[in-house]
């Protein structure tokens, strides 16, 4: 057990911080003000500097490191913002792993080296109106007809809709009921009978599109099934991955807000001194570095653990539920310490409040991840509608 970084880790760590801070400021301020993604050109930068599929095996574009190696990159990004950070998130931590992981060979060359080269983006595609936490209720169809598969249905809360160039879909796939019918569909948006609603107008995730998706008769290959039927547990694995990139944004929200605070609070003058010389500043800089640091090291254990394989629901759930819990907590008191400033869109401070709530809301709400943790520690799956 070796709680240091390796001298690879911190270089790979350090380049991503220097980029981050020298080229993407404006990025984010621009995604904030106008709601919009990244450029694909700076998706692209971001791919020639290897910053995406960075533990995305060689073969398929990635640099074949570690899971811990990709968080330190994405907690560097996601410092600037959500915005900024997320094409490094979906691209190392996102469906493209499930794609990586359980797909066909052929779909797997087709999709995940485009993704590494910063040619296409792929966002995940779960929830739907009547099914959020309650994902075994989905009732998005998919139909195999020869060699074709059918998608049918209206899915919500879809991160990167109407952006992403193609989504991995889980849908309901044979007429087996609960998590026994659930598969997954890869699903490119120029598809035909695929359609977007509006772009939702968030509390935060400014720069992160998310809308509805519809599919009316939206036929694929049978190569695009990424899962078939049954394959619902597979998809969970995945997604423990997810989670613990969910936990690093989380985690940057928050220690992005600590680094800012800090600076922050040996410049500001009242009373004739410098905040920092006051002892309850003192005291609320300390709890906010101890949460700061507990959480990465929950994070950095469930993919350390998972290096051959994928996380565990307890490690990933561990780490996912107070990493969110965390972020709210220290972005909000970073925003009290610099008052008026802290509250102000002129600083990122609110922003990162803002984007901090909704990490604890995306890819399964804070209470879901405790229901999980409760699960594994008595070794079963609570049924919550009996």
């Amino acid at each position: 057990m070796n709680f240091q970084l390796t001298d690879e880790q911190r270089s790979l760590q350090e380049a991503a911080r220097n980029f981050a801070r020298a080229k993407l400021p404006g990025v984010a301020q621009e995604c904030e003000e106008t709601n919009h993604a990244p450029d694909k050109a700076v998706v692209q930068e971001f791919a020639e500097m290897g910053f995406l599929g960075i533990n995305v095996p060689e073969r398929y574009g990635g640099l074949g490191l570690g899971n811990v190696e990709a968080l330190l990159v994405l907690e560097e990004f996601g410092k600037i913002s959500s915005a900024v950070g997320f094409p490094v998130f979906e691209s190392c931590v996102g469906p493209v792993r499930a794609i990586e992981r359980f797909a066909s060979e052929s779909l797997k060359q087709r999709v995940v080296p485009a993704v590494c080269r910063g040619e296409i983006q792929v966002a995940v595609s779960m929830s739907e109106p009547q099914a959020g936490s309650a994902l075994t209720d989905l009732t998005t169809r998919a139909e195999t007809r020869g060699d074709k598969v059918v998608l049918n249905g209206t899915k919500r809360w879809c991160s990167g809709g109407g952006h992403a160039d193609g989504y991995v879909v889980y849908c309901r796939m044979s007429e087996d009921e609960g998590a026994k019918g659930i598969g997954a569909v890869y699903v490119e948006k120029d598809t035909k009978g695929v359609t977007f609603g509006k772009p939702e107008s968030l509390m935060g995730f400014r720069g992160v599109p998310s809308s509805d998706i519809y599919f009316d008769n939206a036929t694929v290959p049978t190569d695009n099934i990424v899962v078939p039927a049954g394959g619902f547990k597979k998809l969970m694995e995945a997604f423990d991955l997810e989670r613990c990139g969910n936990a690093t944004m989380g985690l940057a929200q928050a220690s992005g807000a600590l680094e800012d605070v800090i600076e922050y609070v040996q410049e500001r003058e009242q009373f004739g001194k410098h905040l920092i010389e006051f002892q309850g500043v003192q005291i609320k800089l300390a709890e906010m570095k101890m949460r700061v640091e507990a959480a990465r090291l929950l994070i950095h254990r469930a993919a350390s653990n998972a290096q051959n394989g994928l996380p565990s629901i307890l490690d990933s759930s561990l780490a996912k539920c107070f990493a969110n819990e965390i972020a709210r907590e220290v972005c909000g008191h970073a925003v009290q310490l610099m008052g008026g400033y802290g509250y102000s869109r002129e600083y990122p401070m609110e922003r990162r409040l803002r984007d901090a709530w909704g990490w604890g809301i995306a890819g399964g709400a804070i209470d879901i991840q405790k229901v999980n943790i409760a699960g594994a520690l008595v070794g079963r799956r609570f049924d919550q509608r009996r």
